[in-house]
């Protein structure tokens, strides 16, 4: 079997990791792709290194632009690779365009497609990524979904037939790595200047569209980071640094200490070391819940229900319609007692994957 897979963005190179071990261990060959949708090197390089992934046997190179342009730049880019590749899967990962332009552009070549992480659903029809999980969900062939109500999605949308409960690849790498930190064979995290790892601090991120586009909206948030009674270490995605210089937003002020995004292992290390979470990303949320850290969630939904439950996750889309003393409490509340149980799967989910693309 012969299986390309089609990455491009940080949280694809997470999910890129337990699959491309998984492979590594059977005869099957696994071709990596990778777009450069994430050209920051922050965002992209250094997760090949930092995860023991094999270094992309072909790289695109597409870069910044808008939605569109992103995603016909991949479109275009991917064609001739499949055509001399000729895989017998094509495997996409997530939601971003790289997703996307991977599924479109197999089908337009009759090939086989297989979306891991599928069914996940915000019903927020103006977040761009909840477009290319729609989109590549209905032109997939095989549907590789990782939890129970993911499953319940897909088959309220008529594709049952397609769909595979395989389990969450985030679970197999969060807690490999996650052991790894607490044996002690990682480095501790390089936090902002003026956070320490000694004392209480919150890790916060910041970057979707609906969040950064709007100058009020960015600032309200900001504000609210700011003026919290606790340090914020702030890993500051390129989206959110561009947008805060387009519009003026001081970002490093108040509470609010800007660094740099961090490798995953020193990612997980740094969520290990908080007293809680921030968040408005998708892929951070479940690694505070997966790692026993409240999360505070900056969106009116979220795709990760399961975390909802106990308190471990919190939405909070207006932190400026709360007091500053309700903000705070919440934002900085312990972690819950209530066990948080293993919706997600148990690990090995990776193996799974490439086990079921080889039955079919």
């Amino acid at each position: 079997m012969k299986v390309v897979s089609v990455v491009g963005a940080r949280p694809q190179l997470i999910k890129l990791a337990p699959i491309a071990a998984a492979f590594a261990r059977t005869e099957h060959e696994h071709v990596i792709v990778h777009t450069g949708q994430h050209y920051d090197a922050d965002l992209s390089d250094v997760f090949f290194s930092g995860l023991g992934i094999p270094d992309p046997d072909v790289h695109l190179g597409i870069g910044s632009g808008s939605h569109g342009v992103q995603t016909g730049k991949a479109l275009a880019a991917l064609d001739p690779v499949f055509m001399a590749e000729k895989p017998d899967w094509v495997l996409v990962y997530g939601d971003t365009n790289s997703t996307l332009a991977g599924a479109v552009s197999a089908v337009k070549l009759h090939l086989p497609v297989a979306h891991l992480e599928a069914g996940l659903r915000s019903f927020n029809r103006r977040m761009p990524e909840e477009h290319n999980r729609i989109l590549t969900d209905h032109a997939a062939d095989l549907l590789l979904a990782p939890t129970e109500e993911a499953m319940r999605h897909l088959a309220a949308e008529g594709l049952a037939e397609r769909s595979v409960l395989a389990g969450d690849v985030m679970v197999d790498v969060c807690l490999g790595v996650r052991d790894a930190v607490l044996a002690g064979t990682h480095p501790a995290p390089a936090l902002p200047e003026g956070v320490s790892p000694d004392e209480p601090y919150l890790l916060a991120t910041l970057h979707r569209a609906e969040n950064t586009d709007s100058p009020e909206r960015l600032t309200a948030l900001v504000d609210a980071l700011a003026n919290l009674p606790v340090p914020v270490a702030l890993l500051a995605h390129p989206r959110l640094l561009a947008k805060a210089e387009e519009y003026g937003v001081k970002l490093a002020r108040g509470a609010l200490h800007v660094g740099r995004p961090l490798p995953y292992a020193s990612m997980v290390a740094a969520v290990l070391g908080s007293t809680g979470v921030v968040t408005d990303s998708g892929g951070l949320q479940k690694e505070a819940y997966l790692l026993g850290r409240p999360c505070t969630t900056l969106r009116p939904e979220t795709e990760w229900i399961e975390t909802l439950v106990g308190d471990w996750n919190r939405l909070v889309p207006e932190p400026a319609a709360l007091t500053p003393g309700e903000w705070a409490d919440i934002a900085t509340r312990p972690a819950p007692t209530t066990e948080r149980g293993t919706p997600y799967g148990d690990g090995r989910a990776a193996e799974r994957v490439v086990s079921i693309l080889a039955q079919r």
